[in-house]
């Protein structure tokens, strides 16, 4: 009878792990059903169904889990976010930029902006690059 509820658990284990998608509530599924191949080989000696859940499950989550996860992790996109994605885009400038003043507008936001050389002026209509951004402000500089 025991093992089939760990069965039941390794299957309720895998099936939550489809809403976490962390693995690690299937390094627990894979415990638990080495805990019921234990339990139908031993004849249902608990003590040797718990000691392999626990040894799957940590290993599973020593050794396995990280694997996947650097797999997973390496093959994702690098993609800048939040202020830094804007750091090397073009914007076209709305206002006059001059030492202290200027407006630019990039992917369809205007930002505040001022000439990254600050004897730089840029005319409304140009096209520039965003050097850096400090706080609400977009230094730019004109090619």
């Amino acid at each position: 009878m025991l093992p089939v509820l760990w069965v039941i658990a390794g299957v309720l284990l895998a099936v939550a792990e489809l809403f976490t998608l962390d693995f690690v509530l299937i390094m627990l599924a894979g415990g638990a059903f080495a805990a019921a191949l234990v339990g139908v080989a031993s004849g249902n000696n608990v003590i040797l169904e718990v000691i392999a859940f626990a040894v799957v499950a940590a290993l599973g989550m020593g050794a396995v889990r990280p694997a996947i996860k650097r797999r997973l992790h390496d093959s994702a996109e690098k993609r800048a976010l939040g202020i830094e994605a804007f750091e090397g885009a073009e914007a076209l400038v709305i206002e006059q930029v001059a030492e202290g003043r200027g407006m630019v507008k990039v992917g369809g936001e205007l930002w505040q902006a001022r000439p990254y050389d600050a004897t730089q002026v840029i005319d409304a209509g140009s096209q520039v690059r965003i050097v850096e951004v400090r706080g609400a402000t977009a230094l730019v500089w004109r090619d």
